[in-house]
């Protein structure tokens, strides 16, 4: 159904997947309000196979890209959601088994030995 007002080739906001959208998506969990999936913008999210049918279009599209770990910020802007909603998504694929979510890599040595600072420092100022 196309509004008459609207120029052509521009879709409605329902058409879109406006604000309704969104929410059928975020209240759609099917968890248990006590279980709490350890998820961060920074967490890395692996896709464990091929999206099966039974998925919502945004849960296959998650899987389907997730081939390469990406982090839940990189998801909320590949697929144009807000960040709370794409968590939701991911929980749900978390509970089923579609994806698996990874801390991402930190570097707890990041700052190097001083001794080994000042050895290389030493070693600079005697050339």
């Amino acid at each position: 159904m196309s509004d008459p007002e609207q120029p052509k080739g521009r879709r409605s906001r329902r058409e879109e997947g406006g604000p309704e959208r969104l929410y059928l998506l975020a209240s759609d969990q099917k968890q248990k309000p006590d279980e709490h999936v350890p998820l961060d913008v920074v967490t890395l999210i692996l896709s464990r196979g091929e999206p099966s049918a039974s998925l919502q279009p945004e849960q296959a599209s998650i899987v389907q890209i997730c081939a390469y770990p990406l982090s839940v910020a990189e998801l909320s802007a590949y697929l144009k959601l807000p960040v709370s909603v794409v968590m939701v998504v991911l929980a749900e694929l978390l509970a089923g088994g579609h994806v698996e979510a990874r801390a991402p890599a930190t570097q707890t040595k990041s700052v190097p030995d001083i001794q080994l600072l000042e050895a290389v420092m030493h070693g600079l100022q005697n050339l």
